[in-house]
């Protein structure tokens, strides 16, 4: 068996990204890492899904000898876990994941981003990914995790968390006449 499964995500949702600055998760995190979740809906992306079962299967068969290390110790998880939270729900699964490298983001016509702009993907919008499942065996414990090599924009979508939209508001502030100047 390779050292990981890579499994391309097809229109899925992104949500919690993390792409273009290295985050720390915990204060032993000497140097952070990049991140993302993608919200895979059972029915449309039930291929997918499968794909990255096989890989866990696989993974838990060769590299650990059958024995499951726990759903919470997984990269993919069902929806039902955050019913409240936006996006999440009983019809979804979703995937995490990491890497120590920036991943390739890139926009619909496959320009790379080297940061944050207007076209790049933000929390809601649906994208392309890759991953690559792999096992975690060593003092931190054993894990199937999920690497983070790549996002390409698809299209917007719904905005998820705290984000506004800038026209609407700012829209009074622009019929004020006066001004500090």
């Amino acid at each position: 068996m390779n050292n990981s499964t890579l499994v391309r995500l097809h229109n899925v949702r992104l949500s919690y990204p993390n792409l273009f600055e290295a985050r720390k998760f915990s204060p032993t995190d000497a140097k952070g890492s990049y991140s993302a979740t993608f919200i895979l809906d059972k029915k449309n992306n039930a291929k997918e899904i499968a794909e990255i079962k096989k890989a866990i299967d696989d993974i838990v068969r060769e590299k650990f000898k059958g024995k499951h290390p726990g759903a919470q110790r997984i990269c993919l998880r069902d929806g039902s876990e955050k019913q409240d939270v936006t996006g999440y729900g009983p019809d979804i699964m979703f995937v995490s994941a990491r890497s120590d490298q920036a991943p390739m983001v890139v926009t619909a016509q496959r320009i790379r981003l080297l940061t944050q702009t207007e076209e790049a993907p933000l929390a809601g919008d649906f994208v392309n990914a890759t991953i690559d499942i792999w096992a975690q065996d060593n003092a931190y414990g054993k894990r199937i995790n999920a690497k983070l090599r790549g996002v390409m924009f698809a299209k917007r979508g719904e905005r998820f968390g705290n984000y506004v939209d800038p026209v609407n508001e700012f829209a009074a502030f622009a019929d004020d006449d006066e001004s500090p100047v």
